[in-house]
């Protein structure tokens, strides 16, 4: 039995259940892992499709030789099968989810008086992490916080309790400074020390308010027994945990405790953010970059990453806000999707944070290596624009004229996404009379792009059209005389709601605020139109001084040109004597302008 007819009876065989299935190649190893609602169904699905529309996946599919698969109770055991097999082998045809070794937790480690300290370790002992921590400065400023409200040790002695009983230790210098109390020597018990690690735990998740009632509490009971002393110092880290708390993001005291999820992306990666909100105010807040293998959906990116965030930080909260629906299922977990006030407030700061995080990787790459992102960007736009290659170079059009009168177009030049101002170039219409923008839009067209095949210049990979549906079938009826229709992207914009139109589709598309191929289709319509508006406005004057002074038969363009140099304007030429403007043009020329002026 050849491999082909093994993989196809191992289909056929698959349950009907959730589960997990992996791809193995021909050297027997992992290339793919995938979770399933449905075995039979998702993994047939692969082979029964040409997959034309994602090279990655037909790839993919060529390779597969055999596959193995895991059957579990729900989807979301799938998911969570899913994430460790991934983690685990790093299949090549897989996202990859930028992990966050490099970041620093706090451990509390699992030991007799544990020990609370910063780490980029995270060893399965037992012992307890949060974080991780995007910033160190704020990390350190809850470990100080902490070590003033709670003194700790911080030395490696194995303080079982033999060993306190038989007295193998001495106090240190942490003990008489009062950074410590002496676990060592029995001068604090375990119960006593743990009561401040509980402590210490809450604020870690972010519950200072229930810290804050206990200290409350035990400053009264201090007070009460006149023990004054010990009542301030409670009094004292009360003043230090509300400090703290005040620097914390104040969302809303309406909003309990909710996880946030965000999400955007761009033609290779999806950036997911995550945001905690516990008792209004935001305690967490990371970004992640999700690399794209296989034209993963957004729905399934974004679960992927869910369920990641809230394994590593080990999220209990039952109530989830996120962008869109997917079809995650969590035990006692709830998604909402907030269409407005607080919880809406939130989405959107999560998602400014996600959108920021895109903007800085994009920068650095843009700074650091140019060509993969102009690449990145062609590759975006070949792909928002339905085109069947990367618009590496662009030309735009756009008409002006006032009823009609000083028509002009203009057309500007983008290569590889940047302005080619020396390929600019300006058009004086010649066959249209009136205001007809579709006859002038057909007319620049057709001249523009006859000379471009007559003198064999570089076509365009796109033709951007400054208008809607008219202007958009204007240009293509030219293009049609040319026997150019079909072999050049085209497109037109129209203003109003920066709609995209394509040939033969009558229903505009709109293509989101952010998005760097509406960017540049914007930046390239400003520029034609900003340029077509200069030359309008300069044969326009140059139109109304011909009607001044050009008329006058025996002054030529250039006598005109010296006179308004001279006198600035031709209200005061007029004014002028016949010696005044003998001085500049001669005693005849001065005549014969006074002579016309007089018969005015």
């Amino acid at each position: 039995m050849s491999a082909s007819e093994s993989l196809q009876q191992q289909i056929r065989m698959l349950p009907e259940q959730p589960g997990v299935y992996q791809y193995f190649d021909n050297t027997d190893k992992i290339i793919y892992v995938g979770k399933a609602k449905n075995l039979k169904k998702r993994v047939s699905s692969y082979f029964n499709k040409d997959h034309a529309d994602s090279n990655k996946t037909r790839v993919l599919v060529k390779n597969i030789n055999h596959l193995k698969y895991i059957v579990v109770d729900t989807e979301y055991d799938a998911l969570l099968l899913e994430n460790t097999l991934i983690k685990k082998h790093q299949p090549r045809y897989n996202i990859l989810l930028k992990d966050d070794k490099t970041y620093p937790w706090i451990c509390i480690k699992n030991e007799p008086f544990p020990r609370v300290f910063t780490t980029r370790q995270l060893i399965k002992d037992g012992s307890q992490y949060y974080g991780p921590y995007p910033s160190g400065d704020l990390m350190y400023v809850l470990l100080n916080l902490i070590r003033e409200l709670y003194p700790l040790r911080n030395c490696n002695l194995q303080l079982v309790q033999n060993n306190i009983e038989k007295n193998k230790f001495k106090v240190c210098l942490e003990y008489h400074l009062q950074n410590c109390k002496g676990p060592c020597v029995g001068k604090q018990t375990v119960a006593h020390y743990n009561e401040s690690i509980e402590d210490i735990k809450e604020i870690l998740k972010g519950n200072s308010n229930i810290v804050l009632k206990h200290l409350q509490q035990q400053m009264l009971e201090h007070a009460e027994a006149l023990e004054f002393e010990k009542a301030e110092s409670y009094k004292r880290k009360i003043e230090l945990l509300k400090r703290y708390q005040s620097k914390s993001t104040v969302v809303s005291s309406l909003v309990t405790n909710v996880d946030v999820f965000s999400f955007c992306e761009d033609m290779n990666s999806a950036y997911i953010n995550f945001m905690r909100v516990v008792n209004g105010a935001i305690v967490h807040l990371h970004t992640i970059e999700v690399k794209k293998k296989l034209d993963e959906s957004k729905e399934d990116l974004l679960a992927y990453a869910i369920v990641d965030f809230r394994s590593r930080h080990a999220s209990y909260y039952n109530e989830v806000l996120i962008p869109f629906e997917i079809t995650l299922e969590i035990p006692e977990v709830s998604f909402a999707i907030p269409q407005r006030g607080d919880k809406k407030s939130l989405l959107d700061l999560s998602l400014k944070n996600a959108e920021q995080y895109r903007k800085d990787k994009q920068k650095q790459i843009e700074l650091t290596d140019p060509d993969t992102h102009t690449n990145r960007i062609m590759q975006q736009m070949m792909k928002d624009l339905r085109l069947t290659e990367e618009p590496r170079l662009i030309e735009c059009f756009d008409n002006s004229n006032i009823q009609g009168d000083y028509a002009v177009s203009a057309m500007t030049v983008f290569r590889n996404g940047k302005p080619s101002k020396k390929d600019y170039r300006h058009f004086n219409v010649k066959t249209v009379v009136g205001p007809d923008d579709f006859a002038t839009m057909e007319e620049v067209i057709y001249r523009r792009y006859k000379r471009v095949l007559e003198e064999n210049l570089e076509l365009p990979n796109l033709i951007v059209i400054d208008g809607g549906k008219g202007q958009l079938g204007a240009a293509l009826n030219s293009l049609e005389k040319l026997n150019l229709r079909g072999k050049l992207g085209i497109v037109g914009i129209a203003k109003r709601l920066e709609e995209i139109y394509f040939p033969g589709d009558p229903i505009p598309m709109y293509l989101d605020k952010s998005s760097e191929s509406l960017k540049i289709i914007q930046q390239i319509r400003d520029e034609a139109h900003r340029f077509g508006i200069t030359h309008h406005r300069n044969k326009r004057s140059k139109a109304i001084i011909k009607t001044e002074l050009d008329e006058i038969k025996g002054i030529s363009t250039k006598t005109s040109e010296t006179l308004l140099k001279t006198f600035k304007s031709v209200a005061n030429i007029k004014q002028k004597s016949e010696s005044q403007l003998a001085e500049i043009v001669g005693l005849s020329k001065a005549k014969l302008i006074i002579h016309h002026f007089s018969k005015a």
